[in-house]
This record gives structure tokens, C-alpha cells and sequence, in this order.
């Protein structure tokens, strides 16, 4: 007998998620849609400087909106994964 779980709920805040962490037992809650997160903690002390044809660099930003972050965070995730051993 399978058991239908409940729907995370919409929090709006950090304070809102740590309360609602801290109280609810998580193993009640649908969980299936969520995905591995990323913090960028590392210091930033180099730069890249290129040029690219105008349609790649339009194409890359709308790929990163897609994924809803900073085209540019998006083009360093791309770089980290393609090096990542």
C-alpha cells in the first residue's frame, strides 16, 4: 500500500525554512522534485576575459536564465563540471 505524501509547502524566507525544518517530519513530505544544490563558497581571484560570436553568447545566457541563475555563474558551473575529475 503506497502512501500519497504531501507537497512541500512555499517558504518564503531562511527564517521561514529552518522553522519548518526544525518542526516537520520530513519523511511525510513529496521530495522526488528536488535536485542537488551548489554554494559557491570558493574566493574568485582570477578572471577570464573572451570573445564570442554574439548568437553563442545569447544562447548561453538564455540557458542560464532557463536554469535561473547568472549567465556567467552559469558558464563557470559548465567549466567545473567539464574539468571535475
Amino acid at each position: 500500500m503506497s502512501t500519497k505524501r504531501k507537497p512541500m509547502p512555499s517558504l518564503r524566507s531562511d527564517s521561514d525554512a529552518e522553522k519548518f525544518v526544525a518542526t516537520a517530519d520530513l519523511t511525510q513530505y513529496d521530495l522526488t522534485g528536488f535536485k542537488p544544490m551548489r554554494f559557491e563558497i570558493a574566493k574568485k581571484e582570477a578572471t577570464l576575459n573572451m570573445r564570442l560570436p554574439s548568437s553563442l553568447l545569447e544562447a548561453v545566457k538564455a540557458k542560464a536564465a532557463n536554469k535561473g541563475v547568472p549567465y556567467t555563474r552559469y558558464v563557470r558551473m559548465l567549466l567545473e563540471t567539464d574539468v571535475a575529475p
